[in-house]
């Protein structure tokens, strides 16, 4: 599991993709979150052995970034919900690389999970759209590092995953083209 908090990148743009959550209205996620969708679609479409070779043993495949961002969408849409039909509910800890392994993401089919990840995106992206001007500022707190989240934070949070792992998918190409 990821050591690092990426909740800064809420209030401050983030070294690695760009993103940067404090120029994005939470009204404007969802969009943004469908817009991402496509370039996965891409990514994903390319020759299987390239989807799914990592460029080295630490860093993930296309097809496995995919997979993560699939289930991150599934998994942020179930907190976003679970805030805004509870008070101040607690969210317990997800372990990405844990999922990963158990279940088998470079051995997915590449189509299969781009169709996927679009239905979860659209999903969390609904989820937004339906948000009351109040509801907004409900919050919920994530069990493992007792971050607290409100539905605006969990949008922005929500559009920085696929805009990140895009990034990362695309450092890999890059990099394994240099090879």
């Amino acid at each position: 599991m990821d050591p690092k908090s990426w909740t800064f990148v809420l209030d401050n743009p983030c070294p690695e993709c760009g993103y940067d959550g404090s120029k994005v209205a939470a009204t404007e996620a969802p969009a943004k979150i469908r817009a991402e969708v496509p370039g996965y679609r891409a990514r994903l479409s390319r020759e299987i052995t390239l989807v799914r070779r990592r460029p080295d043993a630490t860093t993930w495949s296309a097809l496995e970034y995919a997979c993560h961002v699939r289930d991150a969408c599934a998994k942020l849409a179930e907190r976003a919900n679970l805030i805004l039909s509870k008070n101040d509910p607690t969210f317990l800890t997800w372990d990405e690389d844990e999922t990963a392994a158990n279940d088998r993401y470079n051995e997915q089919e590449p189509a299969t999970v781009a169709y996927q990840l679009a239905v979860n995106a659209g999903k969390i992206a609904d989820v937004f759209d339906h948000v009351s001007e109040r509801a907004w500022q409900r919050a919920g707190t994530r069990s493992g590092d007792g971050a607290r989240f409100t539905v605006d934070m969990l949008s922005r949070y929500a559009l920085h995953e696929l805009v990140h792992h895009r990034h990362d998918i695309d450092v890999g190409y890059e990099r394994l083209a240099d090879d």
